[in-house]
């Protein structure tokens, strides 16, 4: 069967170009914007890639055309598509039917941190010899690739709550229908698509009331906006997950049924931790994590990935190995260079939150390394909900831990930047591209200054082209 991806490389898109190919298929796709990792990837893989959105590109017809949420109606290849009455259909539907169905899905669901979680879980079931398939969105340093099929009925997929397409404004996650979900967290985000929180906890609540009454729910404990959405029905086992409380306190709320996972932090940076199952008011099972991460989101998304694992049958102790030989996702955090004693680090960043994690995790590293040196934040607020400027007062607290900011500023963007330098208790810049932010930090950055570039999108290569500049200073 030809199977033509419309959007093929996003970081889903991709993936799914990817187990297309393992199941046989004949793969091929188009973009607008093909950029690495994904693009690497794909052409690794034997994947055709065309540059554009064209008619001829599904010519000849394929069997079946895969159509991204990130296209819609007017789009020459979408309008060539329903003219020709080609076979159509979405990514997580032709996901559930072709790759999912009559498996053991471990999805996982949040506002952040889905990727690097399913990353972790993927990776504890592959190091406990359990072939998982996978379906990650980004591509984990552990794993050839961002997906595959697996040798086992286990199935890990990070459950995403963006719609399906043009033609189904569902999220994602309802048509992955998963035995164990992890619930990371939930906030507002996707202002594109979702008016408010109460629109995307309805869409949880829907995915809740997939999940089998023999499955498992991971939750955050105290989370307000996942407790609404599990109060509203759940019909599932919940498992709760938390950082750092006092170990009566576990037993003592781990008593009448209730199981808990907690950790305790060695250090204020998250490299090193125990993890604990509290069952029937009693520590069951307890592992110490010494890994390569950092930051307490990682620790807690750490936590989630071990007691899914542990549901498919993992041990814990087997789990904490796993996890002191997981190597992290690209971008996310990760070390693109260092030129003089000047760190550049990429990183997939989103969201005000995950903007704050990031920075406060890295801060906590630097203190621990007794580093003199600036922590620079060059943050590029590409995500709709970000450069529409529906998190304008939180950007001013997130970017707290870093010494200073510097802004890229969209063409057409909701975002005041001149509020966001005047009420902002650290210094920041703005500049409008990616080629003025090099040259200003050509001449600004010095001996033991880390730079974090954070972006959801290729940011204009920034990475390399600064890494580039920095050297030729030096």
């Amino acid at each position: 069967m030809h199977v033509h991806i419309l959007g093929i490389c996003g970081t889903f898109m991709g993936s799914l170009a990817v187990l297309a190919k393992q199941l046989g298929h004949q793969v091929s796709g188009s973009d607008a914007n093909v950029y690495p990792p994904m693009s690497t990837q794909l052409q690794e893989q034997g994947i055709a890639l065309m540059e554009g959105f064209k008619a001829e590109h599904l010519q000849p017809h394929p069997d079946i055309v895969i159509i991204g949420n990130a296209m819609s109606r007017g789009n020459p290849a979408v309008e060539y598509v329903l003219d020709e009455g080609l076979s159509y259909t979405s990514g997580p539907q032709w996901l559930a039917q072709y790759v999912l169905h009559q498996r053991w899905v471990l999805g996982v669901a949040g506002t952040h941190g889905k990727t690097t979680t399913s990353a972790m879980l993927a990776w504890i079931l592959e190091y406990a010899g359990l072939q998982p398939g996978y379906l990650i969105g980004g591509v984990s340093k552990n794993f050839p690739s961002s997906a595959t099929l697996g040798g086992s009925p286990f199935f890990v997929v990070e459950a995403d709550e963006y719609d399906s397409a043009f033609f189904d404004k569902r999220s994602k996650f309802v048509h992955y229908a998963p035995r164990t979900a992890i619930l990371n967290n939930l906030e507002y985000d996707h202002a594109d698509i979702f008016d408010n929180l109460e629109a995307i906890q309805t869409q949880f609540h829907h995915l809740v009331r997939t999940i089998p009454s023999t499955g498992l729910i991971l939750a955050p404990n105290g989370e307000t906006a996942l407790e609404t959405v599990l109060a509203r029905g759940c019909w599932t086992p919940v498992q709760r997950f938390s950082i750092g409380r006092e170990e009566a306190a576990c037993r003592q709320e781990a008593k009448d049924s209730v199981v808990l996972w907690n950790a305790t932090l060695s250090n204020p940076q998250g490299s090193d931790f125990e993890l604990v199952k509290y069952a029937a008011g009693e520590g069951q099972f307890r592992a110490s994590v010494t890994w390569q991460l950092t930051g307490m989101h990682n620790v807690k998304n750490a936590l989630a990935a071990v007691a899914a694992a542990h549901h498919v049958g993992v041990e814990v102790a087997t789990a904490a190995a796993a996890l002191q030989e997981f190597l992290g996702v690209k971008r996310r955090l990760e070390l693109r260079g260092e030129v003089d004693g000047i760190r550049v680090y990429d990183d997939f960043a989103h969201h005000p939150t995950a903007i704050e994690l990031t920075l406060q995790g890295v801060a906590a590293r630097l203190q621990a390394e007794g580093s003199t040196g600036r922590l620079i934040a060059v943050i590029e607020p590409r995500s709709n909900t970000m450069n529409l400027g529906i998190h304008q007062h939180t950007l001013t607290t997130a970017i707290a831990p870093a010494s200073l900011v510097v802004w890229q500023k969209p063409a057409k963007t909701g975002l005041d930047f001149e509020r966001l330098i005047t009420e902002s208790k650290v210094p920041g810049h703005v500049f409008n591209s990616a080629a003025e932010i090099i040259a200003f930090l050509k001449d600004t950055a010095h001996h033991g200054d880390t730079i974090v570039i954070m972006s959801n999108g290729g940011f204009e290569g920034i990475h390399e082209k600064l890494l580039s500049a920095l050297r030729r200073i030096n």
